[in-house]
């Protein structure tokens, strides 16, 4: 059985005729990476927010441990699943620590403060995450990667099976995208977490996810290995443009070059 499941998913926004998700199918088994990769406004955001709950779906049904997620508490979505967004944290002056121990809010009942059991799953994620010289630190002195890394670090807090990262190396220099790429592997190799991530890098996902969903129009356009999806008649048909695809001699795996202008 798969870990999540979204059948026939459909979701438009207020004063919006066409659909945003159109008739669109997902699963993601355990202990899985998905990389869900397609041009802008086709759908990649909105997906996440119906999978992880932040969107209900006007039809179709999101399924999680093949419960419909719809009738799970949001308490209990949260100890099911994390999201780590692109976000900041305004001008707030929170610790590495502060940020990381937010995790920790499904497990704690009213205004009740955290306990050496919450303390010391906070720090395994400092640990993990290799920010143990840097968890004292304010959130808005670290660099672009070091934040990055502390909000993976808060929702490993949240000790969740499941795990959904939303453009995550986005405005990451290479040295932090390969970085933070490594650690999210190991989650998933190591310490057995499902990954979903949205990303437009179609190469990053390639070479670090074992399954890519091609969305296009809202729909899933192609879905399978990166082999199977990162073809060229794929490219080219849903991104409208002229691409070459071969195989990176490091990853052994497809890699995209534009090779000219729009499609003509």
């Amino acid at each position: 059985m798969s870990l999540l499941e979204g059948n026939a998913l459909h979701f438009k926004y207020d004063g919006n005729e066409d659909w945003v998700i159109n008739d669109l199918d997902f699963s993601a088994d355990p202990k899985e990476m998905v990389a869900v990769i397609g041009p802008n406004g086709s759908g990649k955001s909105t997906l996440l927010k119906l999978l992880t709950g932040i969107l209900r779906p006007q039809r179709g049904e999101v399924r999680l441990r093949g419960r419909p997620l719809k009738d799970y508490s949001r308490r209990e979505v949260s100890r099911n699943m994390a999201l780590v967004a692109q976000e900041g944290m305004g001008d707030f002056p929170f610790t590495v620590l502060d940020v990381v121990l937010m995790g920790r809010a499904p497990y704690l009942k009213g205004f009740a403060l955290e306990g050496k059991g919450d303390m010391e799953r906070a720090m395994w994620a400092v640990d993990v995450t290799d920010l143990a010289k840097l968890y004292r630190r304010n959130i808005q002195e670290l660099s672009g990667g070091e934040r990055q890394r502390a909000f993976v670090a808060r929702a490993l807090a949240q000790d969740t099976g499941l795990l959904f990262l939303d453009e995550p190396t986005a405005f990451l220099d290479i040295k932090h995208q390969i970085s933070l790429l490594k650690l999210i592997g190991e989650l998933n190799t190591r310490y057995k977490k499902t990954i979903v991530s949205v990303t437009h890098d179609i190469n990053l996902a390639s070479y670090f996810y074992d399954r890519i969903i091609l969305l296009s129009e809202g729909k899933v356009f192609a879905s399978g290995t990166p082999e199977e999806v990162i073809t060229e008649g794929n490219m080219r048909e849903v991104y409208d443009t002229e691409i070459t695809v071969d195989i990176n001699p490091v990853f052994k795996r497809p890699r995209i070059t534009i090779s000219g202008g729009l499609m003509k």
